[in-house]
């Protein structure tokens, strides 16, 4: 349960920074880019966090409740790094589970979005792996995760489509094998 042991290796980072600002045609000595390397550097150790941090970390404290309907958590706010351009992609995350006589804290449910968000990513892995880690962690009889994200790789360059977004989903246990479930997770996760 305890995070991985890896250690960020800032000078290694600040000096491939250098090497693309002198790539691009800049003078990294500048005044404006003298400290660009290191910010950059320590930016990355805080985008990338959750390469370092165990998820399971935030599932230790389980509660025994009763309580068998659904439970959502919606608009959770989360930001994560596109593995292809490294640039940031926001959005809110949508959580809703069936419990089978266990219940975690909702706070929990956030961090897990952000433990899994803070690593290089793609949109569809990061809805799989929340959706696959709340099924294991939380034994419910089923998991929903709806992800609403807009990608500055596509907003800002290359199709420069501002105002885009992505939908995704994982749907796991009960919300697959059952109709009537799955209509009232997505209802519930897409109601205002």
């Amino acid at each position: 349960m305890s995070d991985k042991k890896i250690k960020f290796d800032l000078p290694r980072i600040e000096a491939a920074v250098r090497e693309i600002l002198l790539a691009v045609g800049d003078d990294p000595e500048r005044e404006g880019l003298k400290d660009t390397p290191s910010r950059v550097a320590r930016m990355y150790a805080e985008l990338f966090r959750g390469i370092c941090e165990d998820p399971k970390k935030h599932t230790g404290r389980i509660f025994h409740e009763d309580y068998n309907e659904i439970v959502v958590l919606k608009d959770i706010p989360f930001s994560s790094t596109c593995e292809h351009h490294l640039m940031p992609f926001i959005g809110k995350a949508h959580l809703a589970y069936l419990p089978d006589n266990a219940v975690i804290g909702l706070s929990k449910l956030a961090r897990i979005v952000d433990c899994f968000a803070k690593r290089p990513q793609i949109q569809e892995r990061l809805t799989v792996e929340i959706a696959d880690f709340l099924m294991e962690s939380l034994n419910p009889k089923g998991v929903a995760v709806v992800i609403e994200a807009s990608h500055s790789c596509m907003t800002v360059r290359g199709a420069n489509k501002p105002g885009s977004s992505m939908v995704t989903s994982a749907l796991r246990g009960i919300f697959i094998r059952d109709q009537r479930s799955r209509a009232e997770v997505l209802g519930l996760i897409h109601s205002k």
